[in-house]
Order: C-alpha cells, then structure tokens, then sequence
C-alpha cells in the first residue's frame, strides 16, 4: 500500500464536471494498492494517517495532527503510484493491486477514516479525475513502508 499524502488548505476532486469531494484545511491524500495489501495493512496505514503530527502548533512546529486541528481528509484511489519506470520510457503497472481488491481495499480506508475523522470526502474508484489542491506548505509525505 502507499499514501501520498498533502496537507493542503483545500482541494477538490471532479468527474465528468461536477464536483464529487471537497475539503477545506486537511489532507489530500492518494491511495494506491498492491495485490499483497490486506486490511490488516490498510489498518496501519490509516492509524499512521491521522496520528501523523504535521500541523503547526502555536510555537510554529508540526506538533499537531488532522484531529488536533479539525482537519478534513479527501481520499483519491491512484493505481500509477505503483508505476515500475525502470525500463524503457512506458511505465508498467503490474505491481499495482487488481481492480476488485483495490476497490475493496479503497472504500475500506475511507470508511476507516471516517471512524475518526469527521470530514471524509473521496473521489470514484476507478474515474477519470480530476484533482485540485493548493499545498501548504508545501507538506507532502509518502507512506509505502510501514
């Protein structure tokens, strides 16, 4: 599994035109999934997203985490984020996870985070997206080892 995760002031996510999530001060994070993922490794990562304390305090330093700080959280299923480039110029994407246990594994995190974040927005498994942010920082972390 892997989290890019941004923490951003806000972002979006349309399909077709129309707007299917929208947060404001939290973060964007993209989610891809391997075939080897399960949900014991999606508990992980979850737990790991919304413990993560990269929200500034009142002295200015990243103390505080999503909760601490009443952020929101947009989740954006990304299989390319498991592009092997090593070869030639093609990307190949065999590591990524088969569409159903993808999908699977996809609603599940969102549904794990809204266990503990109240604002839970996601775009559509599978959709031809597209995602707007504004960065804060900019702050970005890529969780693929846990």
């Amino acid at each position: 599994m892997k989290f890019i995760i941004q923490r951003v002031k806000h972002a979006s996510v349309t399909v077709d035109g129309q707007v299917v999530g929208k947060i404001n001060k939290g973060f964007l994070v993209l989610v891809g999934v391997s075939d080897e993922d399960t949900k014991e490794v999606a508990d992980k990562y979850v737990k790991k997203l919304v413990g993560l304390r990269i929200f500034d305090d009142e002295e200015g330093k990243t103390n505080l985490a999503l909760k601490d700080v009443g952020g929101e959280l947009l989740i954006v299923s990304q299989f390319t984020l498991y592009a092997d480039c090593k070869k030639g110029y093609r990307p190949s994407f065999i590591k990524a996870g088969k569409p159903q246990l993808a999908e699977e594994l996809y609603e599940y995190v969102i549904e794990k985070c809204k266990e503990e974040i109240e604002v839970v927005e996601h775009g559509i498994f599978g959709a031809d997206m597209a995602v707007e942010l504004l960065n804060d920082g900019p702050f970005t972390i890529v969780l693929d080892e846990l």
